[in-house]
């Protein structure tokens, strides 16, 4: 006897198939909230999401600060702002 192969594929779980793909695909397009993606994927791409985060911010902070407007930053900040004389 042979024994089905694992799958995470949600297409295995539909009972409604009748084995072609086009009628899964035909099923999933009519019952969108009953489609949702694996709490294993989720999990998945949550975790990629802090990752990114963190190296996001871990290259910020080690990045060099830049003077964008070095000669207005000193001569502005005694001028009150509004006073265009």
């Amino acid at each position: 006897m042979t024994r089905k192969k694992k799958t995470r594929s949600l297409a295995d779980k539909v009972t409604i198939r009748t084995g072609r793909r086009k009628d899964y695909k035909k099923w999933r397009h009519d019952n969108p909230d009953q489609v949702a993606p694996s709490r294993r994927f989720v999990a998945k791409k949550q975790q990629q999401r802090k990752l990114q985060a963190v190296r996001k911010l871990a290259r910020q902070q080690s990045g060099q600060d830049i003077a964008i407007h070095p000669d207005k930053s000193s001569s502005d900040a005694s001028k009150p702002k509004g006073d265009d004389s």
